[in-house]
């Protein structure tokens, strides 16, 4: 597959695959890697360019795979190093290329790096990972807290220090400012590389280093929820200043570069969460670092157009060279098709969805896509007692949690068992209203969300104009997001009524260029538009 385009990554569209969700293979009730081959088929119908598949390493699943235990091997759970290779086999023969996840910034506990690192102070992997002596009170190093809640640190009997954990206790913080640490994440990535995977998403890979100097992060002011109270997650009560984003990981950065060079046609992709992250994406996408990046930018609840204007722009004016990946939706928010559409249902809520398609497809950088979105799957509601996120299980009820947008694919509904993701019961449940929508139901109903969503895919591959123009946000103008991509001019209507807009003056449209299915006129320099209306339309 080398030597097509070194720069396919710039218009791509990548479709990602939460391996525990997708395609039960062995009747275990779980999805696993043959899962994903046997449905490479129905990937390629929706005409992506690559798939990314979240973590299926070795693992005592803490996190659901983001606790490595291995990064050379396969969890048991999802099959055998020679069931990735047959996957990797199947998806280049069908023009596939195959993105895996790959974390940088912490391993499990259960890692023999770690079980070594713990056992004293002075054993050959002591400094692997970040460890600090107690204040002379005994209390916590500094005031750093975990994504997931509370103190950021853990104590450990043996080395009576405290490690670093960003996210779950079971997820001990590496320490890349050691080299030795470094060389072996490097030879890791390698072994995968030469395995044949065309590239990597790092996954929080701001969070790789942090500040030796364990000064404390300053305080934020908060911001009350809409329901006047103070945010649940302690996460959101300080700036990230020492804890993440250090200008250490720039350098590392150009290493991970370096190795991918040796391997033409790969790709990186980095998890950018932070207190300024169109910055942090600008810096890791420029300067021989990262390909592109994206952030929870767009992963948030706000989706107005002030909102988007807003952000969008903000992205335009600093990322400059560098490139972005626009997601939407992914395992760890609630899925768009909720989340976006508040007060909204039935089919305005599904061309709202298409409209979200559209937005991510027209505007400057790569897409990443999350399963199941194709098929319009709305947020499931899952009872206490299903709950498996200890994100969710931790702070129910005011936040309950991931596993609302991880429940399985819903492929049949012709009868058979658990939506024909598994004979047997899964490890979440499949809603009725997934059932409904599942992709055996959809696949001969030109009108459907699938279909759609496939004809969107086809319309995007048409213009490869808009891979690399430009762009500019035009402010000021209600519930319209207006932009331009050099000669194109994209409007989308995001409220509840009609709305219109006006070319300036002297811009004359040359050919309406808008994918099928979206409502809207265009008389002269005026654009009309109902809710969810938009028009795509090249200038002379």
């Amino acid at each position: 597959m080398s030597g097509i385009n070194p720069e396919w990554w710039r218009a791509s569209v990548i479709y990602q695959v939460y391996p525990r969700s997708f395609c039960d293979a062995n009747g275990d009730g779980v999805g696993d890697l043959p899962g994903i081959t046997s449905k490479l088929d129905y990937i390629r119908s929706l005409g992506v360019d690559a798939v990314w598949i979240s973590p299926f390493f070795k693992s005592p699943m803490a996190d659901f795979g983001y606790d490595v235990s291995d990064y050379r091997d396969v969890d048991p759970l999802f099959g055998k190093l020679e069931d990735f290779d047959r996957l990797i086999e199947a998806a280049h023969e069908r023009g596939i290329k195959i993105i895996i996840d790959q974390i940088l910034s912490h391993s499990s506990d259960q890692h023999p790096w770690f079980e070594e690192s713990r056992s004293s102070r002075d054993n050959a992997k002591a400094d692997w990972y970040v460890w600090a002596d107690p204040k002379p009170d005994g209390s916590v190093p500094n005031n750093w807290m975990s994504n997931f809640g509370g103190s950021a640190w853990r104590w450990c009997t043996r080395r009576r220090q405290y490690y670093l954990t960003n996210f779950l206790k079971e997820q001990p913080d590496l320490n890349l400012h050691n080299p030795e640490v470094q060389e072996q994440l490097l030879a890791d990535m390698k072994f995968w590389l030469d395995r044949g995977v065309d590239g990597f998403r790092l996954d929080a890979i701001n969070h790789a280093f942090h500040n030796e100097s364990l000064q404390d992060n300053p305080a934020r002011p908060l911001e009350l929820d809409k329901n006047g109270q103070v945010p649940v997650n302690t996460y959101q009560y300080q700036w990230h200043i020492h804890d993440k984003s250090q200008p250490e990981n720039l350098v590392f950065l150009q290493r991970v570069r370096e190795l991918m060079d040796q391997y033409p046609d790969t790709v990186t992709v980095g998890e950018v969460g932070d207190d300024n992250t169109h910055k942090i994406m600008a810096e890791y996408t420029t300067d021989n670092r990262l390909h592109m990046a994206y952030s929870f930018d767009l992963l948030s609840e706000e989706c107005s157009a002030e909102f988007l204007r807003e952000t969008l722009a903000k992205n335009a004016d600093v990322i400059n060279k560098g490139w972005p990946c626009w997601s939407v939706g992914n395992h760890d928010v609630p899925r768009v098709m909720s989340r976006w559409n508040k007060g909204f249902e039935g089919e305005m809520a599904e061309q709202r969805a298409r409209l979200f398609l559209l937005m991510q497809l027209a505007l400057r950088g790569s897409v990443c896509l999350y399963q199941g979105d194709e098929l319009g799957l709305t947020e499931a509601e899952i009872a206490f007692e299903d709950l498996q996120d200890p994100y969710g299980i931790n702070l129910w009820p005011e936040f309950k949690g991931r596993d609302g947008c991880r429940t399985p694919m819903p492929w049949s509904n012709g009868g058979a068992a658990n939506a024909g993701f598994s004979p047997v019961k899964p490890w979440l449940p499949v809603p009725q209203e997934h059932a409904e929508k599942a992709a055996s139901l959809q696949q001969d109903d030109a009108s459907s969300m699938l279909n759609q969503f496939r004809a969107l895919l086809t319309w995007y591959k048409q213009y490869p104009q808009l891979d690399a123009a430009e762009m500019e946000v035009v402010e000021e103008t209600g519930d319209l997001l207006v932009f331009y991509r050099e000669n194109v001019l994209v409007v989308l209507n995001l409220g509840a009524d009609n709305c219109s807009w006006t070319l300036p003056e002297g811009q004359v449209v040359a050919e309406d260029i808008t994918p099928a299915g979206f409502a809207g006129v265009v008389d002269g320099s005026n654009v009309q538009l109902p809710p969810a209306g938009a028009r795509v339309l090249k200038l002379a």
